[in-house]
């Protein structure tokens, strides 16, 4: 197998025109496009204990307001609009962009989960939903007497 070592900083290297890719650096790491290419989406933890499931959404700088939770059936979908707009009082700024995000994540309950029992809280920046699980999932623990 042959490596082959690619020098980026080197003008002549692969370039027929020396300050051409220079051009698209510069353009495409703008942080209009920036902003854009980058995945929106929070990551989500998702544990189980005796009585409940537990979903966890990392999604900082939102407002409680700002989250719509619908279950259809057995899917929880969770979806956030924002939109960040012109702001009047502020003309004084040399470059402000409008920005409106989107985002929905969709979870499918266990049959085991209890879907009239779903409770979430909005606190640090964490979006955290208890689902309660049905009482024949639960898991039964007693101590067995040896005879």
């Amino acid at each position: 197998m042959t490596l082959v070592k690619f020098n980026s900083n080197n003008p002549k290297s692969g370039s027929l025109l020396p300050g051409f890719n220079d051009v698209f650096d510069s353009f495409f790491s703008d942080t209009f496009f920036n902003d854009r290419l980058t995945s929106r989406v929070p990551a989500a933890n998702i544990s189980e204990t005796e009585d409940h499931f537990h979903v966890e959404l990392a999604a900082p700088g939102l407002k409680k307001e700002d989250f719509k939770l619908n279950l259809d059936r057995k899917v929880l979908n969770i979806s956030v609009e924002q939109r960040n707009g012109n702001n009047e009082d502020q003309k004084n700024y040399s470059k402000r962009e409008y920005s409106y995000a989107s985002w929905v994540r969709s979870f499918t309950l266990p049959d085991s989960a209890n879907a009239e029992s779903i409770e979430a809280a909005y606190t640090e920046g964490v979006l955290k939903i208890d689902i309660a699980k049905c009482e024949e999932a639960k898991q039964i623990r007693r101590q067995i007497e040896i005879k």
